[in-house]
């Protein structure tokens, strides 16, 4: 492990600059997809099976991407998968049919979901060995990644096509990881001292036990990254379609939600330490229901902005706990299998909602954020007793 804070110190500047980098390109992206979904001629429904791609990809390499971690490492999975990411987000503006941006979308959604895997692991073996719950902060530079990327591509909207917008993205991407991967790759990984026979692979006697508390984990992830895929994919689009905003300014829908999250995750380490995991997540899931029911039903922009941001607020913490805590008890394995659930419930989240919209409306169909926000809740109550210690 490094021997020293400054390595410690340099590792966690990499990671964060990672995550950043995560957010970043997946929130151009989203704020494209209206603009992609003129371009295809697609319906609601149609691009909600396209949008599957992403999950179809992220889902299968997070299940093997724990075993990619365990055999060479966190740190040149992350790497090797940050490349792929950034070449893939210029694929999209090339398709006209459903059913190419489907192809390429799983493409995308296989780096996204591998890189995912990869820094998470790694950030959950700097938190056990710093001894601090300092998960909030990683993905809080996941957030404000998403915000700028948010920012700028709302800002380009008018301005630049998807393709020359997304084609950037590609450019500014790479650059990014060749600084940040070298620096990565120079690091040692970090190992917890504590690393128990469950966190290597191996069978122990509590295997059983631990499996149930990472899906329970898993499970909590999912019902709120639901909430985070639904703002990334349908949040613009509900805004500019039924409130009838500009695309500059539905394009700003998804910058308030980051915003928030990125608020609420910087202050997330303290609130951790003052009001524990459990307290936390209530706190967070009870916030987001409220955030949401006025989100998605608001007669006017501007409370829907603010609903927005009071959902980004309440989701901030939720899934880096259940990630961190999957974490500590079953390692790489343990975050794959979280990460799979978590981000599973992001990425097929906007199919689902497709399909609602198309059956309902879409404000009816974004409901199910806060139904699923409040299941979080209901299962972090019930499970409390069963979760380990801190």
């Amino acid at each position: 492990m490094p021997g020293t804070r400054d390595d410690l110190t340099r590792l966690r500047i990499a990671l964060t600059a990672f995550f950043a980098l995560d957010g970043f390109v997946f929130a151009g992206w989203v704020v494209r997809i209206p603009a992609i979904k003129e371009q295809t001629g697609a319906s609601a429904s149609a691009l909600g099976l396209a949008l599957l791609g992403v999950s179809a990809g992220a889902v299968v390499t997070m299940t093997l991407t724990g075993r990619l971690v365990r055999r060479y490492g966190s740190h040149p999975v992350t790497v090797a998968c940050a490349v792929l990411l950034c070449l893939s987000i210029a694929l999209p503006p090339l398709t006209h049919s459903a059913l190419a941006l489907g192809a390429v979308l799983l493409v995308f959604g296989s780096a996204y979901g591998g890189i995912n895997v990869a820094f998470n692991s790694a950030a959950v073996d700097l938190v056990a060995v710093l001894g601090r719950p300092i998960m909030p902060g990683f993905h809080a530079a996941f957030s404000l990644g998403g915000m700028v990327g948010a920012g700028l591509g709302g800002l380009v909207a008018g301005s630049l096509s998807p393709t020359r917008h997304l084609l950037a993205l590609t450019v500014t991407g790479l650059l990014v990881t060749l600084f940040a991967g070298r620096a990565l790759l120079r690091c040692e990984p970090a190992v917890p001292p504590e690393r128990t026979p469950e966190r290597d692979g191996t069978p122990g006697p509590r295997d059983r036990r631990t499996r149930r508390l990472v899906v329970t984990f898993g499970l909590i992830a999912l019902c709120t990254a639901y909430g985070e895929g639904a703002m990334a994919d349908w949040g613009a689009l509900h805004l500019e379609q039924d409130l009838d905003a500009s695309p500059g300014l539905a394009a700003a829908g998804y910058s308030c939600f980051a915003l928030a999250m990125t608020v609420g995750r910087l202050t997330g380490t303290t609130l951790l330490e003052r009001l524990g995991r459990t307290a936390t997540v209530v706190a967070g899931g009870t916030t987001a229901v409220a955030g949401m029911l006025l989100g998605s039903l608001a007669p006017s922009v501007g409370a829907a902005l603010f609903g927005f941001a009071i959902t980004g607020l309440g989701l901030a913490n939720i899934f880096p706990v259940a990630i961190e805590r999957a974490g500590a008890l079953g390692g790489p394995g343990g975050v794959a299998t979280a990460s799979t659930l978590g981000y599973g419930g992001m990425l097929l989240g906007p199919p689902a909602i497709g399909f609602m919209a198309d059956w309902l409306t879409l404000p009816a169909a974004l409901t199910s954020v806060a139904a699923l926000a409040a299941v979080a809740v209901l299962v972090a109550v019930a499970t409390r007793r069963a979760a380990p210690a801190g």
